[in-house]
């Protein structure tokens, strides 16, 4: 999934989390991993584990909310980041030891082949920061760079991008039936890769939004709530969310994980679960 910005004005947060408990040994304490500012949450693809983007780099969290990273050590700012296929892509800023082949002062889009574990540079290296960026089901990858309000489009896995329609967008998902965009003025849509887009009647006021498998849209509103679309096109509005939501993300069928101010959270139809708390 990409970075979430909202319509309005967010306060960051750190969110510090830590791994189960463990029996006390004589060895002195080893600290936490730590997490701040996440951009970007998505289930892992090997299996049900999830990568989540943050300032400092993109951790594992597993379902018991076990928390370790960053994954090879890599401590870029993951300000842009999506899945496709088993390929993981990024953009956003280096850390203090990110390779200068990656790019500076922005990173462009970087790729990994092995799950994070190494990142090779793709294109725009050291002149774009995507803060939004996603990828369709056939692989199109769309952003939008921070320092622009044009939609970017790329067929062949992020070497050359084409200009589609100007579009302050805080979030973008691509499903087999178009391409949505939660901007000010409402939900969005295209049906010709970004070329146009078109209002979505009925939809509420979104600024984080994600797909399930079947193409059912899933977002964060202005109201602070979830929201959810039904299979007739109608929306249902869920439960509320605690604050402002930083990262968020439609894993499977039934869950919903996102990142608010009680830290990440996973939803299902059954339960609300903190995995690993802010504070």
């Amino acid at each position: 999934m990409n970075r979430l910005l909202p319509l309005t004005a967010l306060t960051a947060f750190a969110l510090v989390t830590t791994g189960c408990a463990s029996t006390q040994t004589t060895e002195p304490d080893v600290a936490p991993p730590r997490i701040e500012h996440v951009h970007g949450i998505a289930e892992d693809p090997r299996g049900t584990d999830l990568l989540v983007a943050t300032h400092n780099g993109i951790f594992t969290v597993t379902p018991a909310g076990d928390v370790s990273g960053p994954i090879g050590d890599h401590d870029f700012d993951a300000m842009g980041f999506t899945i496709t296929a088993d390929t993981l892509y990024a953009s956003g800023h280096p850390g203090p030891d990110t390779d200068a082949e990656l790019g500076a002062p922005n990173l462009g889009i970087i790729q990994s082949d092995d799950y994070g574990q190494t990142w090779s540079p793709v294109a725009l290296n050291g002149s774009t920061d995507f803060h939004v960026l996603t990828a369709g089901p056939d692989g199109t990858l769309y952003g939008i760079a921070s320092s622009d309000i044009d939609l970017l489009v790329s067929t062949d896995g992020g070497h050359e991008w084409t200009i589609g329609a100007p579009i302050g967008a805080a979030d973008l998902v691509a499903t087999d039936n178009g391409l949505y965009a939660a901007a000010e003025e409402g939900l969005l849509r295209s049906d010709d890769d970004g070329v146009t887009f078109v209002p979505v009647e009925g939809a509420p006021l979104l600024y984080a939004l994600d797909a399930r498998p079947d193409g059912t849209l899933v977002g964060v509103g202005t109201d602070g709530a979830l929201w959810e679309q039904g299979a007739d096109q109608s929306w249902q509005r869920l439960e509320a969310v605690d604050g402002a939501v930083q990262a968020f993300a439609a894993i499977g069928d039934e869950r919903i994980v996102l990142v608010d101010d009680r830290g990440i959270v996973d939803i299902s139809t059954d339960d609300t679960t903190v995995l690993s708390p802010a504070r």
